[in-house]
C-alpha cells in the first residue's frame, strides 16, 4: 500500500525553472515544454486527469470531451490539468462470450495503470472520469492507493431507446425469439433503437449503482451519480471536479480521509434504496480493501435489515435512471435517508464539506412522483441483497431478491459447466419449470474472470421462466439481471467448493428468510464426491487472464489482486 502524502512540494521544486537546485530536472521540463507547458505552468499543481474515453462502447465515448472540460475547470482554478487515459471494456458486447472473462479483469487493469500513471509522473491531485461497470471501482481503487487529492466523475446515463427500451430489453427479445413470441425483424428493430447515443447503460444496472455509490461515499460531487451523459449538468460537473480538487489540495484532504467505514455504509444503504447491482457488493469490498477499511459480507447482512428497497426502477422497476435524473436524483432520497437518521451526515466528501452540509439545502422530490416510495411504503422492507450460507456457500453468496421472485425457491439441480451450455439449455427447452439452473466453474479463478450470467438470466425471462426456476453460480450477474438468482458461491467450484459436486437431479433449497443455501445431499455422499472430485487444469497459463487467475482473493473477499501479497 502507498501511503505518500500529495507531492505538491516536491513537484513545485523539481519543475520550477526559476530554482537553481531544480537545474537537474532540465530535462523534464523540457519534456512537460514539449506537451504544452509554460514556465508559468512549472509553478502550478499538477491534476493528473484519467480518461477512461474508448469507442468500444457508448458508456465511454463521450469522455474524452468530458476529460478536456476538467482540464479546463483544473486550469482555472489555479492548477495544470494532464490528459491521461486508461482502459475500458464493454460487457454489454462481451456477455455471453470468452471475452466477458476480461471484465473483472479490466478493474484491476484500470486501478494498476491510474496508480501507475500517477505514481510515476507525481501528480498533486487526480480526477478520474469512468463510463462503462468497471471503470467506477477501478477508478476509485486507483485514487485511494496513492491517497492524493481526488475526485471521482461519472460519465452519466444514458437516454431511453425508441418504446422505452434499454440494452437489456435487447437481451430479453433473445429469450422472447427463442420461444417464438417475437420474430427475427422485431428483435432487429429493438436491437436498432435500444441504444441511442452516449451514455451507460440505463438502468439501476452496475455503471448507475456504482456511480451512486461513490456519490452516497463521498468521492463525487453531488448530483454526479444523476445525470444524463450528454447534458449541460454533465459539463458543469467536470468543471466543477476541476476546481473541487484544487480545493482538497489546499484542505490538504484525500480518500483515505473520506472512505472511512461510516462513508461506506452510507454507500451501502443507498445502493439498496435503490435496488442496485449486485456487483455493488464485490465493488465495495474490494473498495474498502484498498483503503484498510474492514467490510464484509455480514456488514451488508447487519444494514441490509434495517435498510428498505424504495426505487421502482429497472431491472426489477419499471422505470430508467435518465426518469429518476429528471426528479432530481439520489440527493433528495439522501435527504430523506439523513432526515431519518439513517445516514451518517459528519462523513467528509470531495467538496471539503460533510455529507450533511451537502445535503442542508436539497429540495424534495415533485410531490406526484412515483420512482422513489416513501418509507412507509417500500418496495421491500429490508435489503433485496440477501447473503446466503449453507453447505453450498460456506463462505457466503450473494443473491438479488425483490420479493417479486418469492422469497423461497426449492428444486431440482439441472447443473452445467460454464455459461454457454447453460444458456444452449434454457434456449432448446432443456430447462423446464421446477429447475435450479447450477452453473460452475465460472469463479474468479475456475472462469477466470468471473464472468456475469446475463444471457442466461435474459434468457430465462425472455422464454417466461422468471417466475418457475432459479440460477445459482459462482460467477456473478449484470446489473441487468433479475429473477430468482443467487451469484458469488464461495468456495468456487475450482477451489473445490460444494457447487463443485452438486449432480444434476439434487434438491437446491434457496430460502431468502431463513438466509440458506443448501443441497439436500448428506454429508457423507458428499464427502464420497469430494474424494472423486479433481481438480480441473488451468484454462489460461499465459496472460493477463492466467495472471489474474493466480492472484484473485475469492468472491466474498472482493475479488481482489492484491490482497495476500502481504
Amino acid at each position: 500500500m502507498n501511503d505518500k502524502t500529495s507531492p505538491s512540494a516536491e513537484n513545485l521544486r523539481k519543475h520550477s525553472s526559476e530554482v537553481v537546485d531544480g537545474i537537474e530536472c532540465a530535462p523534464a521540463r523540457s519534456m512537460l515544454r514539449a506537451v504544452g507547458f509554460t514556465d508559468e505552468d512549472f509553478k502550478k499543481p499538477q491534476i493528473g486527469i484519467a480518461s477512461t474515453w474508448a469507442n468500444v462502447t457508448p458508456c465511454n465515448m463521450h469522455i474524452d470531451g468530458l476529460a478536456r472540460i476538467a482540464e479546463a475547470g483544473a486550469n482555472a482554478a489555479g492548477g495544470k490539468g494532464v490528459i491521461f487515459n486508461t482502459i475500458t471494456i464493454s460487457d454489454g458486447i462481451a456477455n455471453g462470450t470468452e471475452g466477458m472473462k476480461y471484465s473483472m479483469v479490466s478493474r484491476e487493469i484500470i486501478a494498476d495503470s491510474i496508480e501507475a500513471v500517477a505514481g510515476c509522473e507525481g501528480f498533486d491531485g487526480l480526477i478520474a472520469i469512468g463510463g462503462c461497470d468497471k471503470n467506477m471501482p477501478g477508478c476509485i481503487m486507483g485514487l485511494a492507493r496513492l491517497n492524493r487529492p481526488s475526485v471521482f466523475v461519472y460519465g452519466g446515463t444514458i437516454k431511453p431507446g425508441a418504446g422505452h427500451t434499454d440494452i437489456i430489453s435487447v437481451f430479453e427479445a433473445v429469450g422472447q425469439h427463442a420461444k417464438g413470441e417475437l420474430s427475427a425483424i422485431q428483435v432487429k428493430q429493438i436491437e436498432e433503437v435500444a441504444i441511442p447515443g452516449p451514455g451507460s447503460c440505463g438502468g439501476m444496472y452496475t455503471a448507475n449503482t456504482m456511480a451512486s455509490a461513490i456519490e452516497a461515499l463521498g468521492m463525487s460531487l453531488p448530483g454526479s451519480s444523476a445525470q444524463d451523459a450528454v447534458s449541460s449538468d454533465k459539463e458543469n460537473d467536470c468543471q466543477r471536479a476541476g476546481e473541487a480538487v484544487m480545493n482538497l489540495l489546499r484542505l490538504d484532504i484525500k480518500p483515505r480521509d473520506i472512505m472511512t467505514k461510516s462513508a461506506f455504509e452510507n454507500a451501502i444503504k443507498v445502493v439498496i434504496t435503490l435496488g442496485g447491482s449486485t456487483n455493488a457488493v464485490l465493488h465495495l469490498i474490494g473498495m474498502a480493501r484498498t483503503v484498510d477499511v474492514d467490510l464484509d459480507l455480514e456488514d451488508f447482512v447487519r444494514i441490509g435489515k434495517d435498510t428498505p428497497l424504495l426505487a421502482d426502477i429497472r431491472p426489477s422497476g419499471k422505470y430508467m435512471m435518465s426518469e429518476l435524473v429528471a426528479i432530481g436524483g439520489i440527493q433528495p432520497l439522501m435527504k430523506r435517508m439523513l432526515d431519518k437518521g439513517m445516514l451518517d451526515g459528519s462523513c467528509l466528501t470531495v467538496t471539503g464539506k460533510t455529507l450533511a452540509e451537502n445535503l442542508a439545502d436539497v429540495q424534495d422530490y415533485p410531490a406526484d412522483q412515483q420512482i422513489i416510495m416513501p418509507f412507509d411504503k417500500p418496495i421491500k422492507a429490508d435489503s433485496h441483497l440477501v447473503i446466503l450460507k449453507g453447505n453450498l456457500a460456506s463462505e457466503g453468496a450473494v443473491a438479488k431478491i425483490t420479493g417479486k421472485e418469492g422469497l423461497r425457491f426449492e428444486g431440482r439441480a439441472r447443473v452445467y459447466s460454464g455459461e454457454e451450455a447453460a444458456l444452449a439449455g434454457i434456449l432448446n427447452g432443456e430447462v423446464v419449470a421446477g429447475d435450479v439452473i447450477v452453473i460452475k466453474d465460472e469463479g474468479p479463478k475456475g472462469g477466470p474472470g468471473m464472468r456475469e450470467m446475463l444471457s442466461p438470466t435474459s434468457a430465462v425471462m425472455g422464454k417466461g421462466l422468471g417466475k418457475s426456476v432459479a440460477l445459482i453460480t459462482d460467477g456473478r450477474f449484470s446489473g441487468g439481471s433479475h429473477g430468482f438468482v443467487v451469484g458469488h458461491i464461495t468456495p468456487e467450484a475450482f477451489e473445490g467448493g460444494v457447487i463443485g459436486l452438486v449432480q444434476t437431479g439434487d434438491n437446491i433449497i434457496i430460502d431468502a428468510v431463513t438466509r440458506e443455501i443448501s443441497v439436500s445431499v448428506s454429508d457423507e455422499e458428499l464427502a464420497t464426491r469430494r474424494a472423486a472430485w479433481v481438480r480441473p487444469a488451468p484454462k489460461y497459463t499465459r496472460g493477463v487472464l492466467a495472471k489474474y487467475a493466480r492472484l484473485v482473493s475469492s468472491a466474498s473477499t472482493g475479488a481482489v489482486t492484491d490482497l495476500n501479497l502481504d
